[in-house]
């Protein structure tokens, strides 16, 4: 018979569940804070959340973890893919080697990026939650504290005991040309906000380098790189237009560059002035 061990926790894992909701994102909400942990899936859309004073590009598939005192606000959400985000609120509890009611994964980011099978639970226990939560069975409040212990367990096991990149893969039902370049675009135009090379390209689509940058440029007269900073350039005059309050570094990081320098210079080169001076036009 095996002992029982607080493995992970000081005490018996037993958070006091708060709330749950489902918000479907049609404009920005305030700047706030709350006392109690949130942890909000992204089940669709796209958007963007300023999270601890950072800025997040964010995206079917993200994790927001929002701690007690963090100052967090959805910034944008895209009017072509709305955010639709799932919340739940709890407290008390003590994980080893964290304070008390925090949860601070390695890096300590808010933003978490599961792998796609953590995902998919995650998405299943907030259906279950959703079902419970307008319930009235025996027991509703200890079934939605399960549900919760088990995102919470879900999380710590990719994060902090085995991290896991996993990296998104499109097979390919053909070979052909357009049908692949189609796919391309379409993993640019998911994936722009990340770092990107042709090599990962390729990796991704499992194609060679050679081969992606031939079709590619036979089928749409671009390289697939040019294509991505176009892609991202018109990401940036948006952002510019509608994040007033943005600073370049800041639009810079929620396109895929991490120096604002060099971003700068690839938005003069494709719109014929600087992003600065693109702004104070717009005012």
């Amino acid at each position: 018979m095996c002992q029982i061990q607080y493995d992970i926790t000081y005490e018996d894992l037993n958070p006091t569940f708060l709330f749950t909701c489902q918000i479907s994102r049609k404009e920005p909400e305030r700047l706030h804070s709350h006392d109690f942990i949130e942890i909000a899936l992204i089940l669709s859309g796209e958007g963007h959340f300023v999270l601890g004073g950072k800025w997040y590009p964010v995206k079917k598939g993200d994790v927001l973890l929002i701690n007690p005192g963090i100052q967090h606000q959805c910034t944008y959400s895209s009017a072509e893919a709305p955010l639709e985000e799932f919340y739940v609120a709890f407290t008390d509890i003590h994980i080893r080697d964290m304070e008390r009611n925090q949860i601070l994964f390695p890096g300590h980011e808010c933003l978490i990026r599961p792998g796609e099978k953590t995902f998919v639970t995650l998405s299943r226990l907030c259906s279950l939650i959703k079902t419970e939560s307008t319930s009235c069975q025996p027991g509703r409040y200890f079934m939605l504290k399960a549900y919760v212990t088990q995102m919470i367990l879900l999380l710590y096991r990719e994060q902090v005991v085995a991290p896991v990149t996993i990296e998104e893969g499109y097979e390919f039902e053909s070979t052909n040309k357009k049908y692949v370049v189609e796919q391309i675009i379409d993993y640019l135009n998911c994936h722009y906000n990340e770092k990107i090379s042709l090599d990962q390209i390729a990796r991704n689509m499992y194609l060679s380098p050679f081969y992606i940058s031939k079709i590619f440029k036979s089928e749409t007269g671009d390289t697939p790189i040019n294509h991505l900073i176009k892609i991202r350039m018109e990401k940036a005059r948006f952002l510019l237009d509608k994040q007033k309050d943005a600073s370049i570094q800041d639009i810079a990081l929620c396109v895929g560059y991490d120096d604002a320098y060099h971003f700068s210079k690839l938005f003069k080169k494709h719109f014929g002035e600087s992003p600065s001076k693109y702004r104070k036009k717009q005012e």
